[in-house]
């Protein structure tokens, strides 16, 4: 399954998450120590963050995370108060093609995903789509299960002009849980999303168990940073999430907070 990272705090240069830790995006890629499948995530990388006027961008790229020269130029170059990273490995049959890298983006939101809906072309797949609205329906370029569950995020957040991020996501897990409930298949999908301004991770399985995913901040009282990550960079300071929680953290105050998710079938 795939790695993943998430930032948010003090502006940092992109190799400081990527590179330079221990336990670096850029190790995992070829030395991942809590993969449930797969030996390395080989089949691709991508990194997204924001600029000072709270502007997404995307790098993406179909080679494996350590032969790509151009990435660790551009991590020495470009820094961020908020990023999220993620190297790929991909699912049984899906295709090595830019559109199926990972971030996703619409509008001012970023996604990355590590998981999978079971048997996805023969169950979720066309289901998910015959729920969207023309415009989301849209935005999809690739056939991942991933872009799917973004695509879902996309058209709750976008279909209540009340939502916020926290209600969308919760939204989106409830319709994913109905859909697999109603075609008997499975799923896991631990996410990290961002709007620039706050940062929420979800580890949520329905009839499987999800993938690991860890946090760490750097101070309790005066934090300057939150971490969100498949593996701990480091062997100090890394909380697990439990099954079936969220984290949430917003940039003003750094103060993150773990809500357990309620079962939706």
């Amino acid at each position: 399954m795939c790695r993943l990272i998430g930032y948010l705090g003090n502006p940092i240069q992109l190799d400081e998450l990527l590179y330079k830790q221990e336990h670096s995006l850029y190790k995992q890629s070829y030395n991942p120590l809590e993969l449930k499948s797969g030996a390395v995530c080989a089949d691709g990388f991508g990194v997204g963050w924001y600029d000072k006027a709270g502007k997404p961008f995307i790098y993406r790229n179909t080679n494996p995370l350590w032969n790509d020269p151009n990435l660790e130029e551009l991590s020495n170059y470009v820094q961020s108060t908020c990023t999220v990273g993620y190297a790929r490995l991909a699912g049984i049959g899906e295709a090595l093609d830019i559109s199926n890298c990972q971030p996703f983006r619409s509008g001012k939101l970023l996604f990355v995903h590590n998981g999978e809906i079971l048997n996805f072309q023969q169950t979720l797949y066309r289901p998910i789509r015959e729920s969207l609205s023309d415009a989301t329906y849209q935005l999809i370029k690739g056939m991942t299960d991933s872009e799917h569950i973004f695509a879902l995020l996309v058209e709750t957040w976008q279909s209540s002009p009340d939502s916020t991020l926290l209600s969308a996501l919760r939204g989106t897990l409830q319709k994913l849980t109905k859909l697999a409930s109603e075609y008997n298949t499975s799923f896991s999908t631990n996410l990290i999303v961002s709007d620039g301004q706050a940062v929420a991770a979800i580890r949520y399985a329905y009839r499987t168990q999800a993938p690991t995913l860890y946090w760490s901040c750097d101070a309790v009282k005066h934090p300057n940073q939150v971490i969100v990550a498949s593996e701990r960079l480091s062997n100090q300071n890394w909380t697990a999430f439990p099954e079936q929680s969220m984290l949430f953290v917003q940039a003003e105050s750094l103060q993150p907070t773990i809500t357990l998710l309620e079962k939706f079938a």
